[in-house]
């Protein structure tokens, strides 16, 4: 029985929304009269939010772990498929989710695999997620591999926040110094300066230069302001092309402490990918083109799909991972460790927990040296407006005495 969104008013005229099961549109309309409402708006499901507002909402990473791990609970519980998913949209909290989910019950109870039904929304549901339910429904054991994606979902949200959390202290000292620093330059310095020039006295050089600085900022930094957000407009732009912005990737990777942060995150994610997905019983080949679809960084997405024909010619993983030079000797040498004893699954799920803990650590590492050195470089450009300020004054009161 196909799903309907609606909307209804009740006799107050308060309007509700809803996800209803309904044969056709007439009779969900009718459904909602049963109830005492009147229907405003009625359309199928499958069309989403797009249907009554023109917008498409995507689920959040945090709501697909955790309608994920309620799934995976009901299923172990011996939940048939239609009433678990039935059972999240009515515990869903935001309309995204109980519309999105209230189109993939349609397709299912319409006769449509799970994955074939999570495959209609692709932007929400990535490759990996539908490869583990497609794994999970052939081997008839959906509940415990919706338990494992829910768990990879979650690790993969956490190492992200915690990223974001390390970077989020020094971000905010930097916007704060330079709106200061701009502050006092636009404001401050004239206001004083002003002063100093009715003397005719002889401004020390520093307050000459910062005079300098000033009136550059003042006539020129709206120009400039522009200049630089057309310059990062039109990097993004080259970036498009494939070749430029695989050529940036490469640069990325060779910084001496983002790039190996970049390189320790995209390869943990990978790994985390393969192991998972080969533990489920998918197809190495599969399971490569999903990971690969996991890589942001274009450099290392092109290894990994140089890997997979490799692998297609009958090469081991370890050796084809290792052809390109671009994944970490350790990760290899873990993956090559699984082939010889021939459980390549928990090798890799060790290797992918070493690199989100490296990865971990060396942010932590990296934004601990970031904020002194912040906090003195921004210290040092205010102490030299100061003393910029200062300088004439201390001429002044030497003169006078």
């Amino acid at each position: 029985m196909p799903a309907y969104k609606f909307e209804a008013a009740t006799e107050t005229g308060v309007l509700e929304r809803g996800v209803l099961d309904a044969d056709s549109p007439r009779h969900a309309r009718n459904l909602l009269r049963q109830r005492g409402l009147v229907p405003v708006q009625v359309a199928p499901v499958h069309e989403g939010t797009e249907a009554l507002t023109g917008l498409r909402t995507r689920l959040r990473r945090s709501e697909l772990a955790m309608v994920t791990r309620q799934l995976a609970s009901l299923l172990l519980a011996r939940v048939p498929l239609e009433r678990a998913l039935g059972a999240v949209i009515e515990q869903a909290e935001r309309a995204a989710v109980r519309d999105r989910f209230a189109a993939v019950r349609a397709e299912v109870v319409g006769g449509q695999t799970f994955a074939h039904a999570l495959a209609r929304h692709p932007q929400d549901f990535p490759e990996v997620y539908r490869a583990l339910v497609g794994a999970g429904e052939q081997s008839g054991d959906l509940g415990l591999v919706m338990g494992k994606l829910a768990d990879y979902i979650e690790t993969r949200t956490a190492l992200t926040q915690k990223l974001i959390l390390a970077f989020t202290y020094p971000m905010i000292v930097t916007v704060v110094a330079l709106l200061v620093i701009i502050a006092m330059l636009t404001y401050v310095v004239p206001q004083v300066v002003s002063v100093f020039e009715q003397t005719r006295q002889g401004l020390p050089a520093l307050t000459v230069g910062m005079i300098a600085i000033s009136d550059f900022v003042r006539g020129y930094g709206l120009w400039l302001a522009v200049a630089l957000a057309l310059a990062v407009g039109a990097f993004r732009l080259t970036l498009r092309a494939p070749t430029a912005r695989l050529a940036w990737h490469r640069r990325l990777l060779g910084m001496p402490l983002f790039g190996r942060m970049i390189r320790g995150m995209n390869t943990a994610r990978f790994a985390s990918t393969l192991a998972i997905l080969s533990g489920a019983g998918v197809p190495l080949i599969r399971a490569i083109e999903a990971g690969a679809q996991t890589l942001t960084n274009e450099a290392l997405r092109a290894g990994a799909l140089d890997a997979l024909e490799r692998v297609r010619e009958g090469a081991p993983l370890s050796r084809a991972l290792a052809a390109q030079g671009e994944f970490p000797p350790m990760m290899i040498q873990m993956i090559a460790s699984g082939e010889a004893t021939g459980d390549v699954a928990p090798m890799l799920d060790r290797a992918a927990a070493t690199l989100s803990s490296e990865t971990e650590r060396r942010a932590l590492t990296l934004t601990s040296l970031l904020e002194p050195l912040l906090i003195l470089a921004m210290g040092a450009i205010v102490l030299m407006i100061v003393l910029a300020v200062l300088l004439p004054i201390i001429e002044i009161n030497q003169l006078v005495r």
